[in-house]
């Protein structure tokens, strides 16, 4: 799960990690309060918040460059404000759509000696937390890495032992700090530590990390991202998650517990397993077909899963046929036969749909496809109905 930056440095705030003071702005008078609590500043930067990166490089649907702003007084943050509010920001993390600004965020300007990079990510090879820095900020970290990747610095911190100070000391010696910095640069990774192990955070990441000409050190952008099923033990970090900026179908998908995200294809799956939803988008590529989504509706779905899962299929505009793709265990194939009868017939079924099932009751589960009035194609096998339903996707599209 995702949040915002301003969100994002609220947390930092709360954990000692220091940042720009700066507020939120949801409406143009809401711009004008935040830029009177700001007060009198030499520069003030203007900030859209959507949750992709390469912000201050993107554009707007109206033309407006830059999500990013940094201007000299009131009258241009205001002017800056009114060209991104309500309108999409395109980066390169977005799509061609891009994602509508609802919400800026306006902070002080902060004189900058030098950026860094600094991060705590998971690595489930190692099942450890590693801390990534680099004297590399304020670019995209894939970037240093391949371009010049001997400026990475990776130290693995193990759960049974946690941050220590020699991780502390030497972060700040490879980073080139000195003095009062070392302790300040501590202090700030065992703030960013603490947030990332006690709220089950994915990834905590400033870039750049900043120091100014008077030695302070100060993270000048933030970015956390949480692991979404420990969210359940965080019910403050739930409140922070902001639906605009996911999938409408992927929140839709959410409140009926299925696993689905979506992609750009025009196949779409509907399959028990996250395993076999995966062999199957395989399979329809194998075939010439583009999967229009992953779709796990699980070991025990019902007839209203189903049903939810055929009509967030449908809503997808890019969908020209469904595989459906069940194999029988806990959830037997006669009661998902009659589940996606029931959902096709709650459904108005306008593109080709073809079904396999096998395991636990299969023949009934057949008998009850092959009777029923449903407009469906059944298959025997995964690769039968995967070369059955792109075959019928390309024939529509002549």
């Amino acid at each position: 799960m995702n949040i915002h930056e301003y969100q994002a440095k609220a947390l930092l705030g709360h954990y000692g990690v220091p940042v720009p003071k700066g507020y939120i702005a949801q409406s143009i008078e809401e711009v004008k309060s935040a830029l009177t609590k700001l007060g009198d500043q030499d520069k003030i930067v203007v900030k859209a918040q959507i949750h992709a990166g390469g912000r201050g490089k993107g554009s707007f649907c109206t033309g407006y460059k830059g999500g990013v702003k940094v201007v000299d007084n009131h009258a241009a943050a205001l002017e800056a404000s009114k060209n991104m509010l309500g309108n999409n920001l395109i980066t390169a993390q977005t799509g061609a759509s891009g994602r509508k600004v609802q919400t800026l965020y306006l902070t002080e300007a902060c004189a900058i000696k030098h950026e860094y990079y600094l991060a705590i990510v998971l690595d489930r090879e190692t099942a450890q937390s590693v801390i990534i820095a680099s004297t590399e900020g304020g670019m995209d970290i894939e970037a240093v890495a391949e371009e010049t990747p001997d400026k990475i610095i990776r130290i693995p911190v193990s759960p049974a032992t946690g941050l220590r100070p020699h991780h502390c000391r030497r972060i700040s010696f490879e980073l080139g700090l000195e003095g009062a910095q070392i302790k300040q640069c501590a202090n700030l990774l065992s703030g960013l530590y603490k947030l990332f192990w006690e709220k089950n955070a994915m990834l905590v990441e400033i870039n750049p990390l900043i120091t100014t000409p008077d030695g302070a050190v100060i993270a000048l952008d933030a970015k956390v991202s949480f692991d979404a099923n420990a969210t359940f033990m965080h019910p403050d970090i739930m409140e922070l998650r902001d639906l605009n900026e996911e999938d409408a179908k992927e929140v839709e998908a959410s409140k009926y517990n299925l696993s689905y995200i979506a992609l750009d294809g025009n196949i779409a799956c509907l399959v028990n397993g996250a395993g076999l939803a995966m062999a199957t988008m395989d399979i329809i590529k194998s075939f010439g077909g583009e999967p229009a989504n992953f779709l796990d509706v699980g070991g025990g779905a019902n007839e209203e899963q189903v049903t939810a899962a055929f009509k967030i299929i449908l809503s997808d505009p890019q969908v020209e046929g469904i595989l459906v793709n069940i194999f029988g265990g806990i959830m037997k194939c006669d009661i998902i036969a009659r589940g996606i009868v029931a959902a096709a017939k709650n459904v108005e079924l306008t593109v080709p749909l073809v079904v396999r099932l096998e395991g636990t009751n299969v023949d009934a589960g057949k008998d009850i496809l092959r009777t029923s009035a449903v407009a469906l194609t059944p298959a025997d096998s995964l690769a039968e109905a995967a070369q059955i339903i792109t075959k019928k996707v390309a024939e529509k599209q002549k």
